[in-house]
């Protein structure tokens, strides 16, 4: 099965509401979706905070009309400041070196954008893998030690290798789509992978 890496970040709307579009295009062309973490704000950066005036202006201009024109429901979050994501990226390397990479990169997105959780929370993403079938002792061991630091760091350094940039992002071989991709974009790139 040919692999198309995405590269996404857990508090991009944007990287939400591609998601869905993504997989069932990837399954109607046979083609597997390799998820890859990208950082919009890397610790120490900090975060957005949803009462100041850029993510309700963002939503209303751009997020809400684009979720409503996919059918995708979607509720900016009440966090405040919004999570790094780090600790959830790690938690993604767990679930995929047990198989449950997809389930627990969907479940992820609709806990922050759904369900208004706080995903930077260990406690909150320990309930998330369990949710999707992870053994919740060991994934939150492997949180609290760092056992998947190391990989999440390298991920990032090939993400900049690569040159991206922004999120979400689709490669393929040389190809780069960035952006929430239009249905005739994203269609070109894979059918030139299927």
């Amino acid at each position: 099965m040919r692999v198309v890496a995405v590269y996404s970040d857990y508090v991009c709307p944007f990287c939400f509401l591609a998601e869905g579009r993504l997989r069932h295009a990837a399954a109607e062309r046979g083609l597997a979706l390799d998820w890859r973490p990208f950082e919009l704000r890397p610790e120490p950066t900090p975060t957005l905070r949803p009462e100041d005036d850029y993510l309700p202006r963002v939503w209303r201009e751009s997020v809400y009309p684009l979720a409503a024109s996919l059918g995708v429901t979607i509720k900016l979050p009440s966090v405040s400041p919004q999570p790094h994501s780090r600790l959830a990226f790690e938690g993604f390397q767990h679930a995929k070196a047990h198989g449950l990479a997809d389930e627990y990169n969907h479940a992820v997105f609709a806990a922050f954008f759904q369900e208004d959780q706080d995903i930077g929370k260990p406690e909150v993403l320990t309930t998330i893998a369990a949710a999707v079938g992870l053994d919740a002792a060991s994934f939150r061991s492997d949180l609290d030690r760092g056992v998947y630091a190391a990989v999440h760091r390298q991920c990032l350094e090939d993400a900049a290798a690569e040159g991206i940039r922004s999120v979400p992002t689709v490669v393929s071989g040389r190809h780069h789509l960035a952006g929430l991709p239009h249905d005739d974009d994203l269609a070109v790139l894979l059918d030139e992978t299927a």
